[in-house]
C-alpha cells in the first residue's frame, strides 16, 4: 500500500491512500470522510458537491458528499455536527491505513472515528465506525455510515427466500417508511428476490429501512459496480424501529446506509461497526431484464468478494 498526502479538491492535507487495484482519498481538513473511492481504471463512485468542497468553518452542516460517520437516531444537533475543521490522524494499528478523528461538542462530548484499511492486493476497504462518549453523562446513540453514491446508478438490495403458506407462519422481513415515502414510486421495484431502487433527477426524496440479514448492498453507475457488507446483530435493538439499513434517494444523489445497535454509552464506553467495501470495474454496459438475469450477472462478483 502506498500513502501521502496530497491537495485534493480544494483541501491542502487529504491522504491517499492506494493499492494495484483501488484509491482512496480522505480529507484530513475536515471530517471525518472518505471523499474519494475507485479503481484505477474507473472514476470516483462517491458523489461530492463541488460548490462545498475546500471549505472549512461554515456556520451551517455541509453535506459535501462521500462516506462520513453520523450518530443515530436522527436529530437536528447531533447528527448535523458541523464537522468542518481538521481531524486527527494516526496510522492504524495494523499499518494498512488510517485512523482519523474529530471531537463532537454539541451539547455533549462524542469523538467520532473511522477506522479505514485497505485489504492487500484486493479492491477491498474495511471501515470501523466508532463513537466514544468523552462527556460526563450516559448518552443513548448508534453508529451511523452514510456513503452518498454517484447519481444515475441503480441499487440492489438482496431479500431472503420466498417460504411458503402453512408452513412459515412467522415473518421474516420489516420495513420501516418515512413519511415522505410513497411505494408506487416507480424507482423503485420490490421483486422476489431482490428490491431496487433506480437514482433519477426529478423526483422527491424516498427512503426505506430493513432489518436486513443478507450481508450485502450493491450499487451500478457507470462503469463501476459498488458492494458494500455489514452485519445484522440478532437480538440487539437497532434504531428507528429495528434498522440496521436504510436507503435514500433524492434528486441530486443516492445514499447506503448501514448503523450499529442502539447503546447506551457510559463517560469514556465506545459503539463500533464495520463495512467492508469492494469495487469492480465494468467493461460493458450490463443489460437486466429479470431477476434471475441479475442474480446470474451478480453472482461472480459476490463470490470475489466472498459472500
Amino acid at each position: 500500500m502506498n500513502t501521502e498526502v496530497i491537495p485534493y479538491a480544494g483541501w491542502a492535507r487529504n491522504l491517499r491512500l492506494a493499492n494495484a487495484s483501488v484509491e482512496l482519498i480522505i480529507t484530513l481538513d475536515v471530517g471525518p470522510r472518505v471523499l474519494s473511492y475507485r479503481t484505477h481504471r474507473t472514476d470516483n463512485v462517491f458523489k461530492t458537491y463541488n460548490e462545498q468542497l475546500g471549505g472549512t468553518g461554515e456556520t451551517e452542516w455541509m453535506i459535501r458528499g462521500g462516506h462520513r460517520l453520523w450518530l443515530a437516531p436522527e436529530h437536528a444537533e447531533r447528527s448535523y455536527h458541523l464537522d468542518n475543521k481538521y481531524v486527527d490522524f494516526e496510522p492504524s494499528p495494523a499499518g494498512d491505513g488510517v485512523v482519523i478523528s474529530s471531537l463532537l461538542e454539541t451539547g455533549c462530548r462524542i469523538r467520532k472515528t473511522l477506522e479505514v484499511s485497505l485489504v492487500a492486493e484486493t479492491s477491498s476497504v474495511r471501515v470501523t465506525h466508532t463513537a466514544t462518549n468523552e462527556g460526563t453523562e450516559p448518552i443513548s446513540l448508534a453508529t451511523w455510515a452514510l456513503s452518498v453514491m454517484k447519481p444515475g446508478g441503480l441499487a440492489i438490495i438482496p431479500q431472503p427466500p420466498l417460504g411458503e403458506h402453512p408452513h412459515d407462519l412467522l415473518p421474516n422481513r420489516g420495513m420501516i417508511l418515512w413519511p415522505y415515502t410513497d411505494l408506487s414510486d416507480p424507482r423503485w421495484i420490490f421483486g422476489r428476490s431482490v428490491f431496487t431502487l433506480r437514482q433519477s433527477d426529478g423526483f422527491p426524496p424516498t427512503k426505506i429501512g430493513l432489518a436486513h440479514r443478507e450481508k450485502w448492498v450493491a450499487y451500478v453507475v457507470e462503469d463501476s459496480l459498488f458492494i458494500k457488507t455489514f452485519a445484522h446483530l440478532n437480538g440487539e435493538i437497532y434504531p428507528d424501529g429495528g434498522c440496521n439499513f436504510e436507503i435514500f434517494s433524492n434528486s441530486e444523489m443516492l445514499e447506503i446506509e448501514s448503523l450499529s445497535p442502539l447503546a447506551v454509552l457510559p463517560p469514556r464506553k465506545s459503539i463500533s461497526h464495520t463495512e467492508e467495501w469492494h469495487l469492480f470495474p465494468l467493461d460493458t454496459q450490463i443489460s437486466i431484464d429479470s431477476e434471475e438475469s441479475l442474480a446470474q450477472w451478480i453472482q461472480p462478483f459476490l463470490k470475489q468478494a466472498n459472500l
